[in-house]
């Protein structure tokens, strides 16, 4: 694995529950982790080389319906034993970049009415990643004697408790600079 490159161990936990080609494995991280987690095509499909290369991943080369060719990766034991030792890891980079918040450190710039305005375009986007992390919890918590849906609901629930706190902290901004 590529030092530091956390889209190996992304794929690596993906492909740990299946079997996935490189679109499959971006439908993944875009519909259950893109919370909390981005992953490119620029970045996965190099990845994927990168591992199989080292012996992470196997792909699975199979004739497509419509006559291209379709590869799945697999993931092997090596690879397994790699995503084991991640998480046995106890230094971790908690990583928080958010450009609504340089724009909000810069905002003496302009006038207060445009740091409002960024305030409710971000309050809006957690508004929306709130509903849908709550369907996700709701149909999580029917399923939760399954081991893997209970690591699923507890990030789920992380995001619910962060994003509502941030919408308690837009509340108080705007308040603040409608002052």
């Amino acid at each position: 694995m590529a030092k530091d490159r956390k889209i190996d161990l992304v794929i690596l936990g993906l492909l740990a529950h299946e079997d996935l080609t490189g679109y499959d494995i971006k439908k993944n991280i875009d519909r259950s982790i893109s919370f909390f987690w981005k992953g490119s095509f620029g970045s996965i499909y190099p990845a994927l080389s990168d591992m199989e290369k080292q012996g992470l991943v196997k792909r699975n080369e199979s004739d497509n319906a419509g006559g291209r060719e379709k590869i799945a990766y697999h993931l092997t034991k090596k690879g397994k034993d790699a995503l084991k030792g991640w998480l046995k890891e106890e230094r971790v980079s908690n990583e928080l970049k958010y450009e609504t918040l340089l724009k909000l450190y810069f905002g003496g710039v302009e006038d207060r009415s445009v740091t409002i305005r960024n305030l409710e375009v971000f309050e809006e986007s957690i508004r929306q990643n709130l509903e849908v992390l709550q369907i996700y919890k709701s149909n999580l918590e029917k399923v939760l004697d399954e081991e893997d849906h209970l690591y699923y609901y507890l990030t789920v629930t992380f995001g619910i408790d962060t994003y509502e706190a941030y919408l308690k902290w837009c509340a108080k901004s705007k308040k603040l600079l409608k002052k």
